[in-house]
């Protein structure tokens, strides 16, 4: 899976920092049910979960930051390395240990990994009252009614339809700020590392309207920023006609010409709706980014500056063997694109695998090599771990020691740091327009923000509060940070 980046503070995501978690936060409105739910991985699943809500919420549920409350508990999981499934089941052993002491809670697996495991975890292993893959969330008030009769509640269907478009998500743990709207949901690109294609199902994507209604709701609430999500946005498709058999027909019979809009029409309309409004997008994948992307970009000032193009790795045939569908030279044109439209301002993140099955030291060198033509200003990285179902499991042999897969972590790790720095010295002397997302979590004297570039920056707080935008002349750096102050 090409990650989705989430919190992203922090230059480098390793493997065991991967599985991030959020926790639903405490909304009393004098229900007679409590729900919590922890959310791990990807930006997709905290989006997710916000659905969840929404329809927990309908069903005549509040939520609550103490399990210990919960007459439901969820953990929406993550399937992408086999750290993060042990790490849910660590946390179901713990909440097994205290559903002893309340027969009456339900648990309960979803996304990624119960789509995965499917009835595993209910009749085998015996320690969830309840199975929901990704696209059966409308599905949970009848599931738990289920699952409080003492039946069998799994629902795990893959839908080539759902996209959740109208249900408006309710924000955990929100700053009041920045918010994701997810504009797509699967994936078609069948990497043959990645579980995704197999646990979230087929690309479809939604409604452009109900994606911009939405946008503009969030900024009638006072948010400032937004960030599209898909595993794959750079392939968002739609049409009203295409989406629409009886319209489809019609224009067949006619042989009119299908209005379609792809990712650049829709982060227009989208930067369209505000231009105070920040507009974000995340992941996108080097073969489907498009010229025209950049310079809708450009062209706007409140589409930050900032692309995630994971790479995953430098070499070619590794690139092949992973089913990438691009090349080193394409990926690097690419980015001498994004450089050329953009300017090298832009902020350029990757997700890069080592030890993936086969590969060798030299092939591994160019991996490094890739990293040093980019200079990338934040990477996810990881030593390669087989997933069970994937095209790989079945058809490679994960045959690079564990040793091997962490030294060239390691090596990947150190030049990251290397060129993230050197990235961030260039900021230094310039002022940058911050967007104040909150207090810093270093100090309360201070508060922090993203530049356009994706870049966090902390200055002193002075007279400042969430939500403005400040020019911000940045004094120093680390690999990970800006630090500066604001000037008028």
């Amino acid at each position: 899976m090409d990650n989705i980046i989430a919190d992203i503070d922090i230059v480098n995501k390793v493997d065991d920092e991967v599985c991030g978690v959020k926790v639903s936060a405490n909304e009393n409105t004098g229900k007679e049910r409590k729900m919590y739910i922890e959310s791990y991985g990807c930006q997709m699943n905290f989006s997710d979960s916000e659905i969840v809500t929404s329809v927990m919420k309908k069903s005549g549920f509040d939520t609550t930051s103490d399990y210990n409350e919960a007459d439901v508990i969820f953990l929406n999981t993550c399937s992408i390395r086999e750290k993060a499934e042990q790490t849910v089941r660590n946390r179901l052993n713990h909440f097994n240990a205290v559903k002893k002491k309340r027969p009456d809670m339900t648990i309960g697996v979803l996304g990624c990994m119960a789509e995965r495991l499917k009835e595993q975890l209910l009749e085998e292993e015996k320690i969830v009252d309840l199975v929901v893959g990704p696209d059966a969330y409308r599905d949970l008030p009848n599931l738990i009614q289920k699952a409080d009769d003492g039946q069998k509640a799994v629902n795990t269907f893959l839908s080539r339809e759902e996209t959740y478009a109208d249900i408006s998500p309710v924000r955990l743990n929100s700053n009041g700020v920045t918010a994701f709207i997810s504009i797509m949901r699967g994936c078609d690109n069948m990497c043959s590392f990645c579980v995704v294609p197999f646990t979230r199902g087929r690309e479809r994507s939604r409604d452009p309207h109900s994606i911009i209604k939405e946008a503009q709701e969030l900024y009638d609430q006072g948010y400032k920023e937004v960030t599209l999500l898909g595993q794959n946005v750079d392939s968002y498709k739609w049409s009203e006609e295409q989406n629409n058999k009886a319209r489809l027909e019609k224009f067949e019979k006619k042989g009119e010409e299908l209005v379609i809009i792809n990712f650049a029409s829709l982060l227009e309309m989208v930067a369209k709706v505000n231009p105070n409004l920040r507009v974000r997008f995340s992941t996108s994948h080097p073969k489907d980014i498009t010229d025209e992307v950049l310079y809708t970009m450009k062209k706007y000032d409140n589409i930050c500056k900032y692309i995630h193009l994971p790479a995953q790795s430098g070499n070619n045939r590794i690139l092949e063997l992973m089913n990438r569908t691009y090349t080193r030279e394409w990926y690097i044109n690419r980015v001498d694109a994004i450089r050329e439209i953009l300017g090298r301002e832009c902020g350029i993140s990757s997700d890069m695998i080592t030890g993936f099955c086969s590969e060798t030291e030299e092939e591994h060198q160019e991996t490094l090599s890739l990293m040093n033509y980019v200079k990338y200003d934040f990477s996810y990285m990881f030593f390669y771990s087989e997933r069970p179902g994937t095209l790989a499991a079945k058809k490679l042999t994960d045959d690079i020691p564990l040793e091997i897969k962490k030294k060239r972590l390691a090596e990947v790790i150190e030049l990251q740091q290397q060129n993230a720095l050197e990235r961030n010295k260039l900021d230094v002397g310039k002022v940058h327009q911050v967007l104040i997302e909150g207090t810093s979590k270093r100090s309360g004297e201070f508060l922090q923000g993203r530049n356009t570039a994706n870049k966090v920056i902390i200055f002193p707080k002075e007279q400042y509060s969430r939500g403005q935008y400040v020019n911000v002349l940045v004094e120093d750096c680390t690999t990970a940070t800006l630090t500066g102050k604001v000037v008028v």
